[in-house]
């Protein structure tokens, strides 16, 4: 008689990924929501809060209908190839729900899938944070689909797909530097350099500091699913991605307070806020390949870029970044992928070494990496923002809505019976 082959599914590591999910989805709303939405002026939170809710409804939506099969399928042909997938998982077709993930064997492939759709929701909304307060939200709609189609879908198609471009150049990250923050990061620029200022900024804007407190202790939470649940597996690697990640953010939250401490006088609690976060960021795609040492120089370093970036370089060149979405997630994103460059380690992850194990070819592997997401998502978001702007109806807001509250003047409803 012959033997039945063993299911390679692993109901433990099963469990963990669709945890990890669960976890990432909660970074966005509610964790992001909040953040952001405790630091914009009063008369704007809900436009924040709805922004970040619906990300998560139009993407998932997006997702199964054609996104996974852009970002993760097979590739397309001719010129494409490499930096796009192709229709051949659109609506979910070929993903099964119980035969093993391309990607990650041990789980079924709508898992894997299921995971990567939070990574998708997050990276749009995170943009939202250099270009609120002052868009239409019809606008911000088609922005966040053209934006998920045309721009999320090929980078992370070119990162992490078998066939991708950057892939096969051998950049390293694990859960998201380039996809997600400088991704997210560049974006925002380009979108609030098209836009232009906010009116009315002199005024009082940050409105609710445990409201800031509370998202970011979201985010610190949700970052667990993030960055461990991207070993797709509930072992060794995910158990070392969750140490690096607490160390790192832990070690960013300090550096940040002492850099507001020398330089503005007093710590401050949404500075301590903005360090964890930029940690966070920082270490995402280091996660799977550093150490604790490594862990500690890139989150203690990474609130010394970002501070310096958004306390003297914003102020010098006048662009409004609202939330410092640029400040924090491109440039903590970059130091990330530069310094898994310096930082990561066999020892960790068979998959790659960087300058200090002896493998100095890797920093510039990672730097060309780095600009080719830069200028792609740049350019691309231009474009984006045109047409949306010119061809479908309008990007920003009226003078006069953007005065009243996006709240009252896009959703009709506000968070607070007065306005400031």
């Amino acid at each position: 008689m012959g033997t039945t082959p063993a299911n390679p599914l692993n109901n433990g590591d099963i469990a963990w990924v669709l945890t990890s999910a669960a976890l990432v989805l909660a970074m966005t709303a509610p964790g992001l929501a909040f953040f952001y939405g405790g630091m914009v002026r009063r008369k704007n939170i809900n436009s924040i809060l709805m922004q970040c809710f619906m990300c998560l409804a139009i993407v998932s939506v997006l997702w199964v209908v054609v996104g996974y099969s852009l970002a993760f399928g097979p590739g397309a042909p001719g010129f494409l190839k490499g930096l796009i997938g192709g229709f051949n998982w659109a609506m979910l077709k070929n993903v099964s729900m119980s035969a093993p993930d391309p990607y990650a064997p041990t789980i079924p492939h709508q898992a894997y899938m299921i995971f990567q759709l939070m990574f998708a929701v997050i990276t749009p909304a995170l943009a939202i944070g250099s270009f609120a307060e002052r868009v239409k939200f019809s606008g911000w709609v088609w922005w966040t689909v053209l934006w998920l189609l045309i721009v999320y879908c090929p980078v992370a198609h070119m990162v992490w797909s078998h066939d991708g471009i950057e892939g096969q150049w051998g950049v390293l990250d694990f859960a998201g530097g380039t996809v997600v923050h400088m991704n997210a990061g560049i974006a925002g620029l380009a979108s609030c350099l098209y836009l232009g200022k906010r009116i009315g900024t002199n005024k009082p804007g940050m409105h609710n500091v445990p409201f800031v407190m509370l998202g970011a202790s979201l985010l610190w939470f949700g970052w667990f699913g993030f960055n461990a649940g991207s070993a797709v597996s509930a072992g060794a690697l995910a158990t070392s991605a969750f140490v690096v990640t607490n160390t790192a953010t832990a070690a960013a939250a300090i550096s940040w307070v002492v850099m507001e401490w020398v330089f503005a006088g007093a710590p401050t609690i949404v500075g301590a806020c903005s360090g964890a976060v930029a940690g966070l960021v920082a270490i995402t795609p280091a996660s799977g390949f550093v150490d604790a040492g490594g862990s500690l120089w890139i989150g203690f370093l990474v609130s010394v870029f970002c501070y310096c970036m958004v306390a003297f370089v914003k102020p010098k060149f006048g662009y409004d970044d609202t939330l410092d979405a640029f400040g924090v997630h491109y440039i903590g994103g970059l130091w990330g992928a530069l310094a898994t460059g310096l930082f990561a380690v066999k020892a960790v992850n068979s998959a790659g070494s960087g300058v200090f194990d002896g493998n100095p070819g890797q920093f510039l592997t990672q730097a060309k990496g780095c600009l080719l997401t830069t200028v792609y998502t740049f350019i691309m978001t231009l474009v984006i923002c045109f047409i949306v702007d010119k061809v479908l109806g309008g990007f920003r807001a009226t003078p006069e809505d953007e005065a009243i509250g996006i709240d009252l003047s896009q959703h009709h409803e506000r968070a607070y019976t007065i306005l400031d």
